[in-house]
């Protein structure tokens, strides 16, 4: 089924997704002042919101934008947090499992497209994983966020975001929640991906676009962070370069 221009009504974001939302809002204001830049995010119809990962408390700050942009997001996550109390709510807040694995990746990335195809806004991490690139610019990114963009025709969103990392650095303990830090969001038009439609999802064509992608990213968090961005960011290491075994092949 291809993409359709469709909103997800906010009467079926869910009691459980609100109560959350309440719940986290008054967090997030404790921990982070707010700056957000220009806001492209559609107002109607599925898309993909290509997010920068360079905190484990970004997940909570960049939710809350987007939720307060009236678009709920749809996260991945892995497999091991759907059980339980807490895996329950993580399915009633529609977020999408991911198991380790070949046949677990595309099971997921098959729920991500039929999400946008819905109407939802899901969110990739496409570098997979937490970047450990020494300056904190975004890795290289995987292909799965250019299978799905494909295969949908829905629009992709690229975003920087910058501030949580310095509560919270990767791989790192939180510090001191006072002073608070400011968390910045750059949202940046759609990608454009025109000159791909109709042409086979290939790997090389899937690494093609996933460099574009990323490079929008790039450029947006270079803007925030008022640096030049690195000259040749579609040759940035992933996360098996830095020896990170934890990378999703998502």
């Amino acid at each position: 089924m291809p993409y359709t221009k469709k909103r997800m009504p906010r009467r079926k974001i869910g009691m459980t997704y609100r109560v959350m939302a309440a719940i986290a809002q008054p967090i997030v204001r404790l921990l982070f002042e707010w700056e957000w830049g220009e806001r492209h995010l559609p107002a109607d119809g599925g898309f993909i919101a290509a997010v920068n990962h360079n905190s484990y408390v970004d997940p909570l700050a960049y939710g809350y934008f987007q939720y307060a942009m009236g678009r709920p997001p749809r996260f991945f996550a892995k497999q091991g947090l759907f059980t339980g109390a807490f895996g329950r709510l993580m399915h009633a807040m529609k977020h999408i499992p991911v198991t380790r694995g070949g046949a677990g990746v595309l099971a997921a990335l098959e729920t991500a497209a039929t999400a946008v195809r819905a109407g939802e806004g899901v969110v990739f991490y496409p570098e997979g994983t937490l970047t450990r690139d020494p300056e904190m610019w975004p890795m290289r990114g995987r292909t799965g966020i250019a299978r799905v963009a494909l295969e949908t025709g829905c629009p992709v969103i690229p975003v920087a975001q910058w501030g949580a990392n310095l509560l919270m650095p990767p791989y790192g303990r939180m510090g001191r929640i006072f002073p608070r830090r400011t968390h910045r969001v750059l949202v940046g038009p759609p990608v454009d991906l025109s000159r791909y439609q109709g042409r086979e999802p290939t790997l090389e064509v899937c690494r093609e676009v996933t460099d574009e992608i990323m490079a929008a990213i790039t450029s947006l968090l270079g803007e925030i962070r008022e640096l030049p961005m690195p000259t040749a960011p579609h040759a940035r290491q992933t996360a098996e370069d830095y020896g990170d075994a934890r990378a999703s092949a998502a």
